[in-house]
């Protein structure tokens, strides 16, 4: 274009893609006024003031209000901090849309009241303080009244979601689900219950100890060791699958043996436990009346979905724990 020509007002809206009523408007309200007028009267704009159009479509198409645009163009602000003054606002307006289209993802999966719908929004607006007391009152009630070592308890209560400055939809779905499953008074009950009757015996009680914590989780990484190896393809007669079997069948001895409070170390029975490994004769490890069992995975299961760690997958786990064990039990079996 030519700097020192003036187009007219169709001419202008043709370059601009505005329509000749919005760019008469911005005249009118003193964003962009035209560079002069014709005797008739008729507005004329040379490339400058096209140029200027031009921005103001494209800051209006983003969102920006006439207020701001007009700071701009006027230079009393910048361009940059006319932009991240509005990106702010766009993200606080996308977290309403997602909170707005999780509870409506919810309603539409089940039936939902109007007084189920304003609870659902009210979860999802909450602050983390909220969150917090929300979780604090629930494990307080949990375990009220149980009488184990001091860090175990505080250990559940660190079982908690941590919902993200900027949480995707389904993250959103699950802290929806999680929050209402622990204002529900069966849910929690279930779960008081399963703990104060798993940890209620003394036997119970010792294996949630700082000591007993430490040597189950030296015996679970002994295992994620093993697992490595049968995964890299270690063959079951190398050595050094020997040596991680005989290692895993003398810490399980000596585990079972501290868990049950006893002495007498036996590692020929651990040892004869794994070369025995049958999957297919396995009792199933949790029966269905297991419910505090079920709802302790599902807590798991939600708040890894909040906090966008992996999910606790049982199934699989116990097939992965099948497949090692019959891996160390074959490297026993080729032992002298």
């Amino acid at each position: 274009m030519n700097e020192r020509e003036l187009y007219s007002i169709g001419d202008v809206a043709r370059r601009t893609g505005l329509s000749v009523s919005a760019i008469r408007f911005y005249a009118d309200e003193g964003v962009v006024t035209p560079t002069g007028l014709t005797e008739g009267g008729f507005r004329r704009y040379d490339v400058h003031a096209i140029a200027r159009l031009e921005l103001v479509r494209t800051l209006r198409d983003l969102g920006a209000g006439l207020d701001g645009i007009r700071r701009v163009l006027a230079e009393e602000t910048s361009l940059h901090d006319l932009a991240v003054t509005h990106l702010r606002l766009v993200e606080d307006q996308l977290r309403q849309f997602r909170a707005r289209r999780a509870v409506l993802r919810t309603i539409t999966r089940q039936h939902t009241t109007a007084e189920q719908v304003s609870l659902m929004h009210k979860l999802v607006s909450m602050s983390d303080d909220d969150r917090d007391q929300l979780m604090d009152q629930f494990w307080d009630f949990v375990t009220d009244g149980l009488d184990v070592h001091p860090s175990y308890v505080e250990r559940l209560h660190s079982l908690r979601p941590h919902l993200p400055e900027d949480p995707s939809t389904e993250q959103l779905e699950a802290w929806i689900e999680l929050a209402e499953f622990v204002r529900a008074q069966e849910s929690r009950t279930a779960l008081r219950n399963f703990f104060h009757r798993t940890f209620g015996t003394e036997q119970g009680k010792l294996i949630v100890t700082p000591e007993m914590t430490a040597r189950v989780e030296k015996h679970r990484k002994l295992l994620l060791e093993a697992r490595a190896s049968q995964q890299a393809g270690v063959p079951a007669d190398a050595p050094q699958a020997r040596d991680l079997a005989e290692r895993v069948a003398a810490d399980s001895a000596e585990l079972v043996t501290a868990m049950r409070g006893e002495h007498d170390v036996d590692v020929d029975k651990a040892r004869r436990n794994i070369v025995e490994f049958d999957r297919n004769s396995e009792p199933p490890q949790w029966q269905p009346k297991a419910t505090g069992l079920k709802l302790l995975t599902r807590y798991q299961s939600l708040v890894a979905t909040i906090n966008g760690t992996p999910k606790p997958d049982p199934s699989s786990d116990r097939e992965r724990a099948a497949a090692v064990r019959e891996w160390m039990g074959a490297a026993l079996r080729q032992a002298p």
